[in-house]
């Protein structure tokens, strides 16, 4: 294990994260369809630069801290991959064609950024307080109950039929503008009413989301860092997966029983102690079951 200040740590990543972000900014500065060949390259550079930062972590802080990083980043990837499922839903709603949506990706997951360091500084510092082990567990497990009898009436929906009922809307989009002048009258384009709901939703997202990071580990550098490398990585990862997003029939289940381990882990605290190493094989090991088995149902045509 190296002697390395933790500060070093928290700019490394903030260098790395603006360079990435300031790269992606110049690469798509063009409203343009993006092919699927290139979003898996982009998306390959995202998961390879957050795999070396943890191998930094792992050798800077110890294997303890390393394995919490990569846990939280598998657990936050995982789950943002259901949050995709909302963005088609988003896109579809508002007729948003394929060359504006990585704008309005942008946009929304940069605002998540600012909010999600704002939640786990108070989830934090709540986590210190026993009590609230049990109370996120509970929350959780709902989560997971949810997630798994869920029928597809998302709350996004409702999200977004209340906020186009309350907001001035121009019923067409105007390129890649989030305010245009229609009919005499300065309005929100659909683009940025996707950007507000896609915010909006990520907010609702969080809330099972951090709790179960949190189950994780405490340590503000490997849930955040961990956290931010998956959220910056979900535009990429959107395109390069979502014509194929209908075949994974079998994620919602995966994600529920992930969520309902990690809430047993949290009201069983005081009897059973799981390690992170653990904890990591059964989070991957929940994937990898679910993946395969979704690839054969599609492959074999059986119904969801």
């Amino acid at each position: 294990m190296l002697e390395i200040d933790e500060s070093i740590a928290w700019i490394v990543f903030i260098v790395v994260a603006l360079a990435l972000v300031l790269a992606d900014l110049i690469l798509h500065r063009k409203a343009e369809h993006i092919p699927t060949k290139r979003a898996l390259l982009e998306t390959a550079v995202w998961i390879g630069v957050a795999l070396v930062y943890g191998a930094f972590i792992y050798y800077a802080y110890g294997d303890q801290k390393g394995i919490e990083f990569f846990t939280a980043y598998v657990m936050e990837e995982s789950m943002s991959i259901d949050n995709l499922f909302v963005f088609i839903i988003i896109f579809s709603m508002f007729s948003i064609p394929d060359e504006y949506q990585h704008k309005a990706l942008f946009y929304g997951i940069f605002g998540a950024v600012i909010f999600r360091l704002i939640f786990m500084l108070i989830g934090v510092e709540l986590m210190k307080f026993h009590a609230v082990m049990y109370i996120f567990g509970i929350l959780l497990a709902y989560a997971a109950i949810k997630t798994i009898f869920d029928k597809g009436d998302s709350g996004d929906n409702k999200i977004a039929k209340f906020m186009t009922k309350h907001l001035k809307t121009s019923p067409e989009l105007d390129g890649d503008r989030f305010f245009t002048v229609y009919n005499g009258k300065k309005m929100i384009t659909p683009l940025l009413m996707c950007v507000i709901i896609i915010e909006l939703s990520d907010l609702v997202f969080a809330l099972d989301s951090i709790p179960a990071v949190l189950a994780l580990s405490t340590d503000l550098l490997v849930i955040y860092t961990s956290n931010i490398f998956a959220i910056l990585g979900l535009r990429s990862l959107y395109f390069a997966i979502k014509g194929g997003l209908n075949s994974l029939r079998f994620l919602k289940y995966g994600l529920g029983a992930i969520l309902l381990f990690i809430a047993a882990k949290l009201l069983l605290v005081d009897f059973i102690e799981v390690p992170i190493v653990v904890s990591l094989g059964i989070i991957l090991g929940v994937l990898l079951i679910t993946i395969v088995a979704s690839l054969l149902a599609a492959r074999k045509g059986t119904p969801a």
